[in-house]
């Protein structure tokens, strides 16, 4: 079972557009798997995956200097550089 979901996070990570949502994805991920283990409830998993994704997309952006994400008229995702 723990494979499973191992593979189904590594997975999800590699279906985001920029590095910026990667980060957010592999970071909630890392961080909930850490904080379920670390205070062994359901909580800490939330808390930690919380705190993974917000340093994750911090991280993933760092890595992405003057490039902005913008919707087009049909709500699509698009990287550009800023304005």
């Amino acid at each position: 079972m723990l494979k499973a979901v191992l593979v189904s996070v590594a997975l999800l990570g590699l279906t985001a557009c920029n590095n910026t949502q990667k980060g957010a994805v592999i970071g909630g991920a890392s961080g909930a798997a850490v904080g379920a283990a670390v205070s062994g409830s359901t909580q800490g998993a939330l808390v930690g995956g919380a705190v993974g994704a917000a340093a994750g997309a911090l991280v993933g952006r760092a890595t992405e200097p003057g490039k902005c994400i913008y919707r087009d008229a049909y709500g699509r995702e698009y990287v550009a550089s800023c304005r």
